[in-house]
């Protein structure tokens, strides 16, 4: 690469896995990326609280059962990251084999964790009154997650979950980068998973925040999100894979600008700082970026906000989009679903993704250019942001060596 000779100390990415509307298998990940339309989105409608229905990203393919020894944290959420956890199970335990299972480190991020259960668990309370056997709070713990991967593999190293709403899965990437390089670890399972739950889509929809149809990233008219479900998990590790042009994490940068609860800065200061820092991190000026796969939420403010950034930090040149109408946005594991994807541009040569209801851009919103029909990477890296309440900013750049 051009910038070696001021190129940090690259993060390898050693196995990916993720699950999500777009599918489990590469094939169809790869269809439904390429089509510009999903299996799971629109597959079904959620029914509110208030009755109305909105279009959701859910996980169609059955998911695996908690191994009996794990009941105790039997969850809708941990079936869907182990489902994910299963595809880099060969890495890990390599790795386990290689360093000590004491050397293998957990941080990932959740904000859903297992309420989806504890909303079954309180509905069968009400109808008999009584908590269900299989239910305990625990479940509903944000460290369940961290501690139900942990327990699955047998591991003994540090062990955590990041809880900054959607950009939590992305906050991840930089604990381990900053594990690694401290020693403390020789590899680390990175990631996130979050399920479909009453709570947060009624939530949203207090917001005034869920899209009446399907979002719309960038577009004239667009009016919100539509959320969904995923998992997806990486290991980590300083050491080079035996393999030509291995994928790594090059660069990660955050901030959190604290503009406001729920509302993004509007001029994106904090988005324009965390791609500045990821950028200076990777040592890579900004016309080595080929592709940025935007946080892109479809509401007024992200959008209007984010295409500031982006112009003011990458110009009018880079290739943008955002994959949320192919995903739903999926709050917490939306980092990693979304770094999922810039891997599988990266490792199979994927022509970037153009989601249908991304067609045309709104002349408001600052002049960035949107991917185009059969656009390829041309440079070397890609850029993923994540925007989450409070203002807590992640961008991530993922490349080739």
């Amino acid at each position: 690469m051009t910038d070696a000779d001021t190129q940090t100390t690259p993060v390898y990415i050693h196995a990916c896995g993720s699950h999500s509307a777009l599918g489990v298998r590469s094939e169809d990940i790869h269809r439904n990326l390429q089509s510009g339309k999903s299996d799971g989105i629109e597959a079904e409608r959620f029914t509110l609280n208030d009755g109305k229905e909105v279009i959701v990203g859910r996980v169609l393919e059955d998911l695996p059962d908690i191994p009996a020894q794990f009941q105790h944290q039997q969850t809708r959420n941990n079936r869907l990251a182990l489902s994910a956890l299963q595809q880099i199970r060969g890495a890990v335990e390599n790795a386990m084999g290689k360093y000590g299972e004491d050397r293998v480190a957990v941080i990932v991020g959740s904000s859903t964790s297992g309420i989806s259960n504890g909303e079954i668990a309180l509905s069968e309370q009400l109808q008999t009154g009584e908590l269900p056997e299989s239910y305990h709070y625990y479940q509903q713990e944000l460290s369940n997650l961290s501690d139900f991967i942990s327990d699955y593999f047998g591991l003994s190293g540090p062990s955590y979950v990041v809880s900054t709403a959607c950009s939590s899965s992305g906050k991840v990437f930089l604990s381990a980068k900053r594990l690694l390089q401290s020693g403390m670890a020789d590899a680390v399972i990175v990631g996130g998973a979050d399920t479909l739950c009453r709570l947060t889509l009624n939530g949203f929809h207090g917001l005034e925040s869920v899209s009446s149809g399907l979002c719309r990233p960038f577009g004239e008219g667009r009016d919100g999100i539509n959320i969904g479900e995923a998992a997806a998990f990486m290991l980590l590790s300083l050491e080079r894979p035996e393999e030509a042009e291995p994928i790594a994490l090059l660069g990660a940068g955050d901030s959190s600008d604290a503009h406001h609860i729920s509302a993004p800065e509007p001029e994106g200061r904090g988005a324009e700082e965390a791609m500045i820092k990821a950028l200076a991190d990777a040592g890579l000026s900004p016309d080595k970026i080929g592709y940025v796969n935007a946080h892109g939420t479809a509401t007024p403010l992200n959008d209007a906000m984010e295409s500031k950034a982006i112009r003011r930090v990458l110009g009018n040149n880079v290739p943008v989009s955002s994959t949320k109408p192919l995903t739903g946005h999926t709050l917490g594991a939306a980092s990693a679903i979304e770094a999922a994807i810039c891997w599988q541009i990266l490792r199979y040569n994927l022509t970037l993704p153009i989601p249908d209801a991304q067609a045309g851009r709104d002349p408001e919103i600052a002049p960035i250019r949107l991917v185009a029909a059969n656009d390829r990477l041309e440079k070397h890296a890609i850029l993923s942001n994540s925007f989450a309440f409070g203002g807590n900013n992640v961008s991530l750049i993922f490349g080739k060596l």
